[in-house]
């Protein structure tokens, strides 16, 4: 059996730099969801990518929960959420007893279409609380359109980017533009903490309500007190460790990605039928994961079921939220583009680990089926 290449695997520094701080935590028996690492994390973090402050929480998906909490999102208010995309983005809204209305995607950008966007605002009008917008696979959506949009209808505008930490839109950061910003560490993400998530504002006060929530929402008394709902959310010294040392090491990882996306692209694009997710000139992906579209006689399955037999990693598209059985009784805006990525699409082997006789393996193994 030939070694095995991953979708996307952790990739922990050569230097070490993750050990260093789980041995500084150990050392001073900081074995707790809090701690110096978990503090030190959120400030680099927050530096790293132009916000002003950031909470440590225990995962993505548990960073956009406060996130839509924060926003005031609640019983009987709607949220706008791309139908491409994770469970992960749209299963916090149902927590909040929210409706998620979903909303299709461009050929663009592969993200949320700025005009379904205005078709549901205008639909729904004051019953939107939240906009929620996903940067897939490292792509940034079009956030200049997207928040003139949302700025125009008032509402809070919420990102995803727990697959583009590291990538660019005209020049600034995604997880920046919006009220607020979530990135994940989950052991697949560009950097990993093995599980773990932050989230982004430039509201002071809202960071601090939200680590409050995290923390069970224990009041400042001598005894224990809670007068609100709180969660168990709050990262872990430990894990923190480990992303401070990974942080040390994401534009090497981005660079990386970026390597493989452009060798794929150079070797493949000149199959029949063949394209790969789109580019523009205004963003700079991190290239998490490199995705292709097939519009000829070899399908996707074809693909994953090739590398899979030479035990080679690849994966279908998202499947979109308003064709899952647990959504589909939702609304949903807009035409077939996200039906077409997900029925077309397929995810190549991506991992930071690969080499270069590893790359030339896959694209053998592609090439084969033409």
């Amino acid at each position: 059996m030939n070694n095995k290449i991953h979708l996307s695997s952790p990739h922990m520094s050569e230097e070490g730099y993750e050990m260093e701080y789980i041995k500084e935590a150990f050392d001073t028996n900081w074995i707790a969801p809090l701690g110096a690492n978990v503090d030190g994390f959120e400030k680099e973090l927050a530096a790293k990518v132009g916000s002003k402050h950031a909470a440590a929480l225990s995962s993505g998906t548990a960073a956009i929960h406060m996130a839509l909490k924060a926003a005031g999102v609640d019983k009987g208010d709607i949220v706008l959420c791309p139908t491409l995309t994770f469970s992960a983005t749209a299963n916090p809204i149902i927590y909040q007893n929210a409706t998620p209305v979903f909303v299709d995607s461009d050929y663009t950008t592969w993200n949320m279409d700025p005009k379904a966007l205005e078709t549901a605002l205008e639909k729904y009008d004051e019953q939107v609380k939240a906009v929620l917008v996903v940067h897939l696979y490292g792509l940034s959506a079009d956030m200049d359109k997207i928040m003139k949009i949302c700025n125009k209808h008032n509402v809070t505008v919420i990102e995803d980017a727990a697959e583009s930490l590291g990538t660019y839109c005209k020049g600034k950061y995604t997880g920046t533009f919006g009220k607020f910003g979530i990135f994940s560490f989950n052991g697949n993400k560009i950097i990993t903490t093995s599980g773990g998530g932050m989230i982004v504002s430039n509201d002071e006060e809202k960071i601090k309500k939200i680590r409050f929530w995290s923390t069970q929402s224990r009041d400042k008394a001598r005894h224990y007190q809670h007068s609100e709902l709180g969660y168990n959310y709050r990262m872990s010294n430990i894990v923190a460790g480990i992303g401070r040392g990974q942080l040390k090491v994401l534009e090497r990882r981005v660079a990386k990605k970026k390597y493989i996306f452009d060798y794929y692209k150079r070797e493949l694009s000149n199959l029949e039928g063949l394209s790969f997710m789109p580019i523009n000139d205004w963003n700079e992906p991190n290239c998490w994961l490199s995705v292709m579209t097939l519009g000829g006689k070899v399908r996707p399955l074809d693909i994953m079921e090739a590398l899979e037999k030479e035990n080679i990693e690849s994966r279908p598209v998202w499947k979109p939220m308003h064709m899952q059985p647990f959504f589909a009784k939702y609304d949903y805006i807009g035409g077939d583009t996200a039906q077409k990525l997900f029925e077309n699409g397929v995810c190549l082997s991506s991992d930071t680990k690969m080499t270069d006789e590893d790359l030339r393996r896959v694209c053998r193994i592609i090439k084969g089926l033409w």
